[in-house]
C-alpha cells in the first residue's frame, strides 16, 4: 500500500521539500527573529537527515562491485525478484562497511534483519 515510501524519487522530492522549508524558515527567522522559526529549522533538519541517510547508504557507500557480490550471494539462495527486494532494503539500511563488519561477525542483528526483510519481500511478492 505504501510502496512509494521506498521509492528513490519520493525521497528526492521529500528532501527538496525539506530544503525549501529550511530556506523559508531561515528567511522568516532573519526577518522576525522569532524563536518558533528556529524550532522549525531544527525539526526540519532532523527530518531531512532521517530522509537522506537511506539514500546516502544506497548510493554513496555501495559501489557496483559490492552490489554485484551481494546479488550473486543472494541469487544462490533465492530467486531474482526476492533478491531485488532484499538487496534494495540491505543497501538502504546498511553502509557497505557496516554490512561487511556485521557479516564477518555473523551478527544476530543482521540475521534478524535479513529474516524480517525476507518476510516483507515475500508478502510484497504475493
Amino acid at each position: 500500500m505504501f510502496d512509494f515510501l521506498d521509492n528513490d524519487y519520493f525521497n528526492i522530492i521529500l528532501q527538496i521539500v525539506f530544503l525549501l522549508f529550511i530556506a523559508y524558515d531561515t528567511k522568516k527567522y532573519f526577518q522576525t527573529r522569532q524563536k518558533q522559526y528556529l524550532i522549525n529549522i531544527a525539526l526540519t533538519l532532523g527530518f531531512f537527515i532521517w530522509a537522506i541517510v537511506p539514500f546516502y547508504n544506497k548510493y554513496m557507500t555501495w559501489d557496483n562491485t559490492h552490489k554485484s557480490e551481494l546479488k550473486i550471494w543472494c541469487e544462490k539462495d533465492n530467486n531474482i525478484s526476492m533478491c531485488k527486494c532484499l538487496d534494495d532494503k540491505v543497501f538502504k539500511e546498511y553502509s557497505y562497511e557496516s554490512y561487511k563488519a556485521y557479516k564477518s561477525k555473523t551478527d544476530s542483528d543482521l540475521k534478524e534483519f535479513l529474516s524480517e526483510v525476507k518476510k516483507e519481500c515475500l508478502e510484497d511478492l504475493n
